[in-house]
């Protein structure tokens, strides 16, 4: 199959990060119309139609824990779905293959990543005259000693928005964990409002100070991290060699943030039925956490005594 790539003009008019000539003000507030008219992740013509026609949101619907699908399961028997899976067929293709824009694997992979926890990022400017808030769902924590988390922001630091133009500057930010009794005020978040107009407003969210940074956190917030940049790298397209498309940053945690009512005596777990997190799924889609397995680490010496392994312990091979 043919590996051929689009021109770079077309792979830009295709591209989330593709940006347009013109002063930097004109450019951001065109990046961020582009995004939604080229990425279309919107798929109803209607959305408010679509929305009153499905079940009312449920309070009714708690945190709570249920048994896994096969509680009796044991080494060596797959999958829980009775071999279903293995009679499906798979299709592979090539992330650059002819014709395929660069969009189509952003979509592709924010639908088949999930859930994916989203970074609610606070910053503020080097001279303090100016705020942004934006929602993250390349975000993770990759470390805990010291606590290391990562955000991957869309564009070159030649095209940066003002999230990534704040933390490279300043070296500092807030990350607050959305939770679902304010998820409709960080969506708002992703409005393609002109450039310099605060958030914060647009949203209805609280401001409340911090003690290590000076950007704010989100009061409202049940989590919040307190963070420092750490490094930053910049990755250049497959598709354009020389464009700019992501840069990434590692950010530390150097203070928490805990609702009382959500932290135990220990200060070392939260409660997902406080916490209530709310998850990015494909396209718009969001997801609720509102059922929950335990499912314990297996301990070889336990299972081999037990017999659960026999037949099992052999070397590793080709083709596993």
């Amino acid at each position: 199959m043919s590996t051929k790539n689009f021109s770079d003009a077309e792979q830009r008019s295709h591209d989330p990060s593709h940006t347009s000539t013109g002063p930097p003000q004109a450019q951001k507030q065109k990046v961020e119309v582009d995004n939604e008219s080229h990425v279309r992740r919107n798929p109803h013509p209607d959305f408010k139609s679509v929305e009153a026609s499905r079940p009312d949101w449920s309070e009714e619907s708690q945190f709570h824990f249920i048994k896994t699908k096969q509680p009796d399961w044991k080494p060596g028997q797959g999958g829980n779905d009775s071999g279903a899976s293995l009679k499906k067929e798979h299709v592979d293709f090539d992330p650059y293959e002819e014709g395929r824009p660069a969009v189509f694997n952003y979509k592709l992979l924010i639908s088949g990543i999930i859930p994916r926890p989203i970074g609610f990022v606070s910053t503020r400017s080097e001279d303090g005259s100016s705020t942004n808030l934006s929602p993250f769902s390349y975000f993770q924590v990759i470390n805990h000693d010291p606590p290391l988390f990562i955000l991957s922001f869309a564009g070159g630091f030649d095209n940066a928005k003002d999230t990534l133009v704040n933390l490279a500057a300043t070296r500092e930010c807030t990350i607050n964990i959305i939770s679902e009794h304010y998820i409709e005020a960080a969506n708002a978040t992703s409005i393609d409002a002109p450039y310099g107009t605060s958030e914060w407003p647009i949203t209805g969210l609280t401001p409340a100070p911090c003690k290590e940074v000076k950007a704010s956190r989100v009061k409202e917030a049940v989590f919040s991290i307190e963070g420092k940049l750490v490094s930053t790298q910049e990755f250049e397209s497959r598709a354009t060699p020389g464009k700019k498309t992501s840069v990434l940053a590692i950010v530390e945690g150097v203070r928490f943030w805990v609702r009382e009512d959500a932290i135990n005596e220990e200060k070392n777990l939260i409660d997902p039925q406080v916490l209530r997190p709310m998850s990015r799924l494909g396209g718009i889609m969001y997801g609720r956490l509102v059922e929950g397995i335990e499912l314990p680490r297996p301990v070889f010496e336990a299972e081999e005594k037990a017999g659960h392994l026999e037949g099992l312990v052999k070397p590793k091979a080709d083709g596993q």
